[in-house]
């Protein structure tokens, strides 16, 4: 290509985008079939599908640009121009913010992410301000009067999905009498709903608002499959309940709409607590979720002055993790060296983070932002935290004047590590807090996944008192693994014997083992042995299995039985 065509590498990127958002959309418009028909399968294919062809976009408009450029050089006046360009051709685009970061991963892409300024990327977006708050351009209303339960009924219509109902008169009767309160209290007069129907896994959502003369309400339906049909599972209309939907824990949902901007302005004023970069990852464009994080971190470092430090609890073999105390996540990265026992490498950890980017998370593992070359302010970091980045990561961090580069960079919302929650917890917030780890594993479980390193310190308390696992390395899928019970010694001094008396290979686990390293502290193992006692036997395990070879997918939902009709 002719170096003096600026305006040719922009349409070609932008080209590459809306192929990318097509494709995208198509696998999002599939979703309402794959529900109505219960596809359980075809929903987890999809989701790892959809979450892979953003890179393969990417990829093939950098092989495109690559046989026109022959030598592409941050440097030139080239892709200051290019850049100029492409913001003409996003005036009016309908997902211009997310063309932009397109063009940043194109850019990184061919250039190994040097050069990361304003000049050649849209650290800063080119777009004049946030879509404004319009649901009378995004949702359907309806006016509640004295018969709420004809208003609900229009809207399961409009969702295209009341043929599929099992008994919707009944279920409208029990909703209506939930919400009966809350109508009296905001005097409600109407009801909104998104057009777009939100689907995740088993379920699919209908999300919108309550508006009465005396306030509002956010209100989202979740729909899911009985033994008859369709059924209006629960009713959410908290805050704080809405936010746990919408959690980092979750599977990213899919939702058909040609303006997300538009989309999560409205998602926001449900939820303000929740940050853009959480809501843009939520509907799958996890992307752009990371472009809104960096602009994010970029304006909270220049508002504040605190250092970057090692992060509390107990150091990770595998990982070395840092946080700046004024911000709600913390860094990862991988250690050049593991300490014995363990035997993995760096790629094999990498593979892990990515299985856990795809799988079903179920509300029990956290999301992870993956970066190179991240750049962090050198003066910001504490004298401690370097040296033992340089001691233990050489090879991933560089010293660039004023800058240190992290070369490869996970990066997590930041938890309360459990074993120091459950150093300073009372017994009751005890019990609580085994409860919810017991369930974090059988959730996992019941999703395929064993955790493998089932430690305290690997599992967070999110703000909502639940309990997350965090700690990828050891993960593994269910089906390969081989539960068993420990042989009965052949002889007395079997057990005094300083190595086992029966043979171990390298995927057997035994269950009644956990015990030994998890019930030391007397309350935490009279809470265990209350709640969790199957947890410590093989039989349960080897069941859990058989459920997932035979197909049968968890019904975990992401809301609280309170909630349910």
């Amino acid at each position: 290509m002719d170096q003096g065509t600026p305006k040719r590498i922009a349409y070609r990127i932008l080209t590459g985008f809306d192929q990318h958002y097509r494709l995208f959309s198509r696998i999002n418009a599939g979703a309402p079939e794959r529900f109505l028909n219960a596809d359980w399968h075809g929903v987890q294919r999809a989701q790892k599908e959809r979450i892979r062809y953003y890179s393969r976009r990417v990829s093939e408009t950098v092989a495109v640009l690559m046989q026109q450029l022959d030598s592409p050089t941050i440097s030139t006046e080239l892709w200051r121009a290019t850049k100029t360009e492409y913001s003409q051709l996003l005036q009016g685009h309908p997902q211009a913010e997310l063309a932009e970061t397109f063009f940043n991963s194109v850019f990184a892409r061919l250039f190994r992410h040097r050069g990361l300024d304003n000049q050649h990327l849209y650290i800063h977006t080119s777009c004049a301000r946030r879509s404004p708050f319009a649901p009378h351009l995004l949702c359907y209303r309806f006016a509640l009067r004295h018969e709420p339960k004809a208003a609900f009924r229009k809207a399961i219509g409009y969702a295209r999905l009341q043929l599929k109902f099992a008994d919707l008169d009944a279920d409208l009767a029990r909703l209506e009498q939930r919400l009966s309160t809350l109508l009296k209290r905001i005097d409600a007069h109407d009801v909104e709903f998104l057009k777009p129907v939100f689907y995740r896994n088993k379920g699919a959502y209908l999300i919108g608002r309550l508006i009465g003369r005396r306030g509002e309400s956010p209100l989202i339906l979740p729909i899911r499959h009985g033994e008859g049909g369709l059924s209006i599972d629960a009713a959410i209309t908290r805050q704080d309940d809405c936010s746990v939907i919408f959690s980092f824990t979750r599977a990213y949902f899919m939702v058909d709409t040609d303006r997300p901007a538009a989309l999560l302005r409205y998602l926001r004023h449900l939820m303000p607590n929740k940050s853009w970069a959480e809501l843009y990852s939520a509907i799958g464009l996890q992307k752009h979720g990371k472009t809104e994080f960096y602009r994010d971190f970029l304006s909270h470092l220049n508002h504040s002055s605190d250092q970057f430090v090692i992060a509390p609890g107990i150091k990770g073999m595998v990982m070395s993790v840092f946080t700046l105390p004024s911000y709600d996540v913390v860094f990862k990265l991988i250690k050049d060296r593991f300490a014995p026992p363990k035997e993995s490498n760096k790629e094999e950890v990498q593979q892990k983070y990515n299985l856990v980017k795809e799988h079903d998370r179920v509300g029990r593992m956290a999301d992870t932002q993956e970066f190179r070359n991240f750049a962090f302010p050198r003066h910001r970091f504490s004298p401690a935290l370097l040296e033992e980045l340089l001691e233990v990561a050489p090879s991933e961090v560089e010293l660039d004047g004023d800058r240190v580069i992290i070369r490869h960079l996970y990066i997590e919302r930041r938890m309360t590590p459990l074993n120091l929650f459950l150093d300073s917890a009372e017994d009751l917030e005890v019990h609580h807090a085994i409860g919810e780890y017991g369930h974090a594993i059988k959730q996992l479980a019941a999703a395929n996944i064993f955790p493998g390193d089932m430690l305290f310190k690997n599992f967070g308390v999110t703000r909502h008192g639940r309990v997350v696992f965090y700690d990828y390395d050891e993960i593994d899928y269910m089906t390969d693994c081989n539960f068993r019970v420990i042989p009965e010694p052949r002889y007395p001094e079997d057990e005094m014997a300083a190595e086992p008396w029966y043979s171990i290979g390298p995927k057997d686990i035994f269950p009644e083992e956990f015990g030994r390293f998890l019930l030391g502290r007397p309350a935490i193992r009279k809470s265990f042995m209350a709640q969790h006692r199957d947890l410590l036997d093989a039989r349960y395990w080897q069941a859990l299995q058989q459920q997932i070879r035979d197909g049968q997918y968890p019904e975990i939902r992401p809301y609280q039985e309170s909630c349910r009709l």
